[in-house]
């Protein structure tokens, strides 16, 4: 599931220019050339290297067709020294989807440290890299008027445009097979090798991790420590379960709001009623006040979305509130936005790691009974019909198998997260030995970087990650969600 602060910074700028140069002829080595940086990016505030990782897309294979990696390279402004002497190891970033980048929102990352300096790249180099398939790399698997969110394709024209545009990037020769978590793990072996790296740590949120594991699972040795902000491990089921833990987050909240006297008095028995207002969604599509009308597609996209969102949490009773009393705009502002992937790429990762171990039948059997789960399997099987028409080989069993290291690795959750709940990140740890589990109340999808407890919290754990964190700053587990009563006008 994508990190949405991260995609904030990539919807921010354009394309940057240049990157995409002549392929060379058949070569085995990874080549890093350096590029200018966007003329905009501020020059004073971290000493910045940009550049292109070139690859081979299908290594080992005869195959003379080489792929391109965007790099950003942050030098630290005050570098830590270990007890030991030593200055730390580079961060290596993972950014969430798939389908999601970083090197596009770096422009505004240095415009945010010139106001915050120790917001990043303070005791260790950062470098960031848009993985393979997405963001300033060459190719780049957009498909431009094709609408997917992580509930799925909103509509059958959007499979049917997905299908399109993944066959058409087949028929350009790119070989859909060789953009997934374990190749992007040899592009960072690759790369620690080209910028004159000995070891590296790992810091990824939602996707992020998925990536991080595959490097943990694939080359441990050039890894010291790991952070995982909302993670999303190998094991976890893409569409299966989805519907399930989108309606628990659901209840989390409306269970929040009962536990309050004035919100329940506000938005009694909200639960039962929502979900009967789910049910007329199931039998076809709902017109609102204004006249304007959605499907049952429109309200899975509102859930899952608002569900992630800070805002949208606190905001949710009142929101229900006003979908019941026939006030649609809530729906209709998530359908304004729903391009925020790199969606070929996106689809590329489904289709290879997550949807061949998985199916339509088992998402249904899950949901059944539950009308607000329900609401979540039209678009989720959509899914499955794209990888049906795309075929392409089904990963190794070893990708969607628990990792088990004895790497430091700090797991990050939130209390409130329809994607990557808190169970899924438990379960995922109990494969590290040396992890570190944290569950921050009242949190959502993207925790680390909402608050400067957890960014503390991750810098010291870089710092020593033998020690344990300091979690006193973190709110009580029984802190009370402070709920926003004006919903959305209609």
């Amino acid at each position: 599931m994508i990190f949405r602060p991260v995609a904030a910074l990539v919807l921010s700028l354009g394309l940057w220019v240049g990157l995409a140069a002549a392929t060379p002829a058949r070569a085995a080595a990874p080549v890093f050339t350096e590029k200018p940086c966007p003329a905009d990016w501020p020059t004073d505030v971290r000493k910045t290297t940009c550049g292109i990782l070139t690859v081979d897309e299908a290594r080992g294979t005869g195959s003379d067709r080489r792929i391109e990696v965007a790099v950003v390279v942050l030098k630290a402004s005050q570098p830590f020294t270990d007890a030991s002497g030593r200055t730390l190891p580079p961060v290596f970033m993972f950014h969430g989807g798939p389908g999601g980048a970083l090197t596009p929102g770096v422009g505004n990352m240095l415009r945010a440290l010139s106001r915050r300096p120790d917001l990043m790249a303070v005791d260790q180099d950062v470098v960031l890299f848009d993985q393979r398939g997405g963001g300033r790399g060459d190719p780049s698997m957009d498909c431009p008027g094709v609408q997917l969110t992580d509930a799925g394709p909103p509509s059958d024209a959007d499979r049917d445009g997905l299908i399109a545009c993944l066959k058409a990037y087949q028929a350009k020769g790119i070989d859909l097979n060789r953009y997934n978590a374990a190749v992007i793990a040899d592009d960072v072996r690759d790369l620690v090798q080209v910028l004159g790296y000995d070891r590296i740590d790992l810091w990824g949120g939602s996707y992020g991790p998925r990536i991080e594991a595959a490097v943990i699972t694939h080359h441990p040795r050039i890894v010291r420590a790991a952070v995982m902000d909302s993670p999303w491990p190998p094991e976890g089921n893409w569409a299966v379960g989805t519907p399930e833990q989108v309606s628990a987050a659901v209840r989390l909240i409306l269970a929040k709001c009962q536990a309050q006297a004035a919100c329940a008095a506000r938005h009694p028995n909200l639960q039962a009623r929502f979900e009967a207002e789910a049910r007329k969604w199931l039998a076809g599509p709902v017109t609102g006040k204004d006249g304007r009308a959605f499907t049952v597609d429109d309200l899975s996209a509102f859930l899952m979305d608002t569900t992630y969102s800070a805002t949208g949490v606190r905001r949710l009773p009142a929101d229900l509130e006003g979908i019941i009393a026939g006030n649609l705009t809530p729906v209709a502002e998530i359908a304004q936005n729903r391009t925020y992937y790199t969606e070929g790429q996106h689809m590329a990762h489904l289709c290879k790691e997550e949807l061949p171990f998985e199916s339509k039948a088992r998402l249904a059997a899950g949901a059944a009974g539950d009308p607000v789960a329900e609401v979540l399997v039209p678009s989720l099987s959509r899914l499955f019909d794209v990888c049906d028409a795309v075929g392409e080989t089904p990963a190794a069993p070893i990708e969607n198998q628990p990792v088990r290291t004895d790497i430091p690795t700090l797991f990050v959750a939130a209390e409130i997260d329809p994607g990557c709940p808190p169970p899924l990140t438990e379960a995922a740890a109990k494969g590290y030995s040396r992890s570190q589990v944290v569950i921050v109340t009242n949190a959502t999808h993207g925790v680390i970087n909402a608050s400067p407890c957890t960014r503390k919290m991750a810098r010291d754990f870089l710092r020593d990650p033998s020690a344990p964190v300091d979690r006193s700053c973190l709110p009580a587990a029984d802190t009370p969600l402070d709920f926003i009563e004006a919903a959305s006008a209609g």
